[in-house]
């Protein structure tokens, strides 16, 4: 019918041009012309004049059939999809989902490794717990977590990656923290605990929280045991998989790179300038990523331009192997040759992943996400602090835990581990000589003893040399309580971490301290100690 009308139109246009092109016009002297004929060509320059108008009209209306016909031709395509199986996800996004500010996950070809996602329309829409939209930053952190059967050490790993954070790189990166799970209850839960403990983060758009819908997983129950593993292990690498996939898709536009971490880890200092100006310093080479970490997916830097493509391998396979195998066979399938030899297939897969040293993340966990599952992993590249804390010497009222002493930690090889701290407790480092000191970062609690920290103490500094009418004046002002002993309280712990400056009319400082002021419930770990000079 529609190709019926096309034809009628051009014909009815031709037919019209036809009969309006074939008059010629009179001699030019049309003194000779008998009065018939001068009638006759009057007419025949009105029927021209008509046959003009309708052939604009003819034009109007073709255009509009050709245009019609476009669109039914487009109508009929996608119907067609549907109903022959032709499972790719259409980039269109409805107007109230641009409205709200949601768009689903765009991947081509998904409904083929999922098809359970046909019957449910909404279950590729993420569902975004906390987040103000932040786009556009040079880096950005995707961690998922699940519920575990012990302990969460969600907290642990956000405080260890937020607490060396500059105001300009804090600007520059977006912390995503994925709740793979479709309990509504516990995702609002981890949305609260996160927002409880970190708030300014939340506020400023930092951090964000989200989940997938309650139909973004398949059944699980129909899978085949591969590899030699349980079935429980099956299921739990296969979730695995499709977590790390939604959540590579969630993140593909809103950065140039994507660092992929875990829920309990611990990050260097200054871990997000070396991984910047790694990623820099390898933009001339050809790689697929970048590895800030020697241990399984932990630390992984993709371009973001390259996760769809990553994405769908894992999708396409997450029912077969864990997620590090997948990688790297993605690196096999971009640059092996069978024809040669397991060496050079090792070389060429090299050049495609640029390697960090020393690490920059930390395994800290010791409870899988798989229940039952003990998980000491530790990546022996990870080294030493990379700061140093000045001379000082150490004492304290604290009862230490086997080889968890203040030494220790305070050089950066251990930790403090405390039995349960009473009122009065202290922690004291003194100086030889009185030294300018800009900040300090105490943290306490670790991924293993998540409520291991220190509660109601407080910082406090011995200003070296101050006058008695100094003393006074500091002493009256609301912003510093004088405590005993000539030091003045500057800071508490707040969630497990102090952290400040030391404003000029306290320096130069002989000593700085800790001080506990109520009897705790649990031993306290002090898990790292940062004097900034």
């Amino acid at each position: 019918m529609r190709f019926s009308l096309l034809r009628v139109a051009c014909l009815l246009a031709f037919a019209c041009f036809v009969s309006v092109t074939w008059i010629k016009p009179p001699p030019s002297d049309d003194t000779s012309m008998a009065p018939g004929l001068q009638i006759f060509f009057k007419r025949l320059l009105v029927a021209e004049e008509l046959g003009g108008r309708v052939s604009k009209d003819l034009s109007s209306i073709l255009e509009q059939l050709v245009n019609m016909s476009k669109v039914a031709n487009s109508t009929h395509l996608s119907r067609n999809s549907t109903a022959n199986g032709n499972n790719t996800i259409s980039t269109a996004v409805s107007q109230s989902e641009v409205m709200s500010g949601q768009q689903p996950l765009l991947q081509p070809n998904i409904y083929l490794y999922m098809p359970h996602l046909k019957q449910h329309p909404g279950s590729l829409m993420p569902n975004v717990v906390l987040g103000q939209g932040r786009r556009g930053v040079s880096m950005v952190l995707g961690i998922p977590t699940v519920k575990r059967e012990k302990e969460s050490y969600l907290s642990s790993t956000l405080g260890s990656l937020l607490s060396s954070l500059t105001s300009s790189q804090c600007q520059d990166l977006l912390i995503i923290v994925f709740v793979a799970e479709t309990d509504s209850d516990y995702v609002n839960s981890v949305a609260q605990t996160i927002k409880t403990n970190f708030p300014k983060e939340v506020k400023s758009g930092l951090l964000e929280v989200v989940s997938p819908s309650q139909y973004y997983y398949p059944d699980f129950k129909n899978l085949e045991e591969t590899l030699g593993d349980s079935m429980d292990r099956v299921r739990w690498r296969s979730k695995q998989n499709l977590d790390f996939s939604f959540l590579m898709l969630y993140a593909q536009d809103k950065g140039t790179f994507y660092v992929q971490l875990e829920d309990d880890i611990v990050a260097k200092e200054d871990y997000y300038s070396k991984m910047k100006s790694f990623a820099i310093q390898e933009a001339s080479k050809k790689w697929l990523y970048l590895e800030f970490s020697q241990l399984g997916f932990i630390g992984k830097m993709f371009q973001t331009r390259d996760l769809p493509m990553i994405a769908e391998f894992f999708l396409m396979f997450h029912r077969d192997k864990p997620i590090d195998w997948l990688l790297d066979h993605i690196l096999w399938v971009k640059v092996c040759n069978p024809e040669k030899s397991p060496k050079d297939c090792d070389e060429q897969k090299a050049l495609l992943k640029q390697q960090y040293k020393p690490s920059l993340f930390q395994h800290m966990g010791l409870h899988s996400s798989l229940p039952g599952k003990l998980q000491p992993l530790k990546d022996k590249k990870f080294g030493k602090q990379t700061y140093s804390n000045p001379p000082a010497e150490l004492s304290s009222s604290l009862k230490y835990y086997k080889q968890h002493n203040l030494d220790r930690v305070y050089n950066g090889e251990d930790f403090l581990w405390a039995l349960t701290p009473v009122q009065g407790d202290y922690i004291l480092f003194s100086f030889p000589q009185p030294i300018h000191i800009s900040g300090y970062l105490f943290c306490s609690g670790n991924a293993e003893n998540t409520g291991d920290k220190f509660y109601n103490t407080t910082v406090e500094v011995l200003p070296s040399n101050m006058s008695a009418k100094d003393k006074r004046v500091i002493g009256s002002s609301s912003k510093y309580k004088e405590s005993d002993k000539g030091f003045f309280i500057i800071g508490a712990f707040q969630n497990g971490v102090a952290e400040g400056k030391i404003e000029e009319v306290l320096q130069p400082v002989s000593a700085l301290r800790l001080v506990v002021h109520s009897e705790s419930d649990v031993w306290a770990v002090l898990s790292k100690v940062h004097i900034k000079v």
